[in-house]
């Protein structure tokens, strides 16, 4: 192992070091840092949860790579604002609003058959969108809202957006996750978590390990396909969502949290760089692949967990498991 590697895993097994800005700005000196992506001119972009913080930044960083960003709101004023937004940050952007409450599966299906008559492609499909609720809540559809958000949304989206991805193939798939998922398990037998005392961070970093699992398994059934499936997590970034639901955790580490920026650098990085096309199913921090589990976290799950979730997500979405 060189010193390099060596530097970029003491700093990763750190959690403090490696997920905080001080990570980050170790690792862009060290030998061996990838290139930045080069431009996309041509490339659809489509960037859920744009509105602000890592979705934002990640929808500005595609556009001052010369792509045509779609950037989805919960509703359409939001839409609008988040196309604004990205426009302040990159004045000659073409940046589309789209909206769709991804909590519906109604709307999810409204905006999937409306995408797909309306583009020609979608190179990068970008799944950031996210909730944090106090309490527990359920959508229209009787599901809990953050397993709604996090899981069912995304499966229904690729698996929807699928046929347009491949014609656009190579294409890419990149899923926000946390770093908080290294300490859960799939609750198999209790896969939204109904069962279990409600606790915001808890249920939220469950979702995002679920999250993880069926990028892994959506990689493997569309390998082949010219559609490239992963994951990645962002580490410590200052966003309206640890403001408003980690205050103080973001009070604890603010010296050493990351811009949205600094943050959604690796989003931008998966949807341009030549690296991210010659694997899939992996989760990336940093411009580097990483393990999903660590000796100290919660362990790897369970293969019948594993196939309980995809089974029960598909026929949550109405789609043959």
């Amino acid at each position: 192992m060189d010193i390099a590697t060596t530097i970029d895993t003491v700093l990763d097994r750190s959690i403090v070091l490696g997920y905080g800005n001080v990570g980050l700005q170790v690792r862009r000196r060290l030998p061996g840092w990838p290139a930045d992506p080069p431009p996309m001119p041509g490339k659809v972009v489509l960037v859920t949860g744009a509105g602000s913080g890592i979705g934002l930044a990640a929808a500005a960083g595609f556009a001052r790579l010369g792509a045509s960003v779609r950037v989805l709101g919960r509703t359409e004023e939001r839409a609008a604002e988040a196309a604004a937004r990205t426009r302040e940050r990159v004045p000659d952007a073409d940046v589309r609003p789209v909206a769709c409450d991804l909590a519906s599966l109604k709307e999810l299906r409204a905006f999937i058959e409306d995408f797909s008559g309306r583009e020609e492609r979608l190179d990068v499909l970008v799944n950031n969108a996210g909730v944090m609720p106090d309490e527990r809540e359920h959508t229209e559809d009787g599901v809990e809202l953050t397993f709604a958000t996090h899981v069912l949304a995304p499966w229904v989206l690729i698996d929807g957006l699928a046929p347009l991805l491949e014609r656009s193939a190579p294409a890419r798939v990149i899923t926000v996750t946390s770093g908080g998922q290294y300490d859960q398990k799939i609750p198999d037998g209790d896969l939204q978590s109904e069962d279990t005392d409600y606790g915001p961070k808890k249920i939220y970093a469950r979702t995002k390990r679920e999250q993880l699992v069926l990028t892994e398994q959506w990689a493997h059934r569309l390998a082949g396909r010219g559609v490239h499936v992963h994951a990645m997590h962002p580490g410590w970034a200052d966003t309206k969502g640890v403001r408003n639901w980690l205050p103080v955790f973001r009070a604890l580490t603010r010296p050493i949290i990351r811009t949205p920026e600094e943050g959604a650098d690796t989003i931008v990085w998966l949807g341009g760089a030549p690296e991210a096309i010659e694997s899939t199913g992996k989760l990336w921090h940093d411009r580097r692949s990483r393990p999903t589990t660590y000796a100290l976290g919660a362990g790897a799950d369970d293969v019948v967990a594993r196939a309980h979730l995809w089974s029960h997500v598909a026929e949550l979405a109405g789609a043959p498991a």
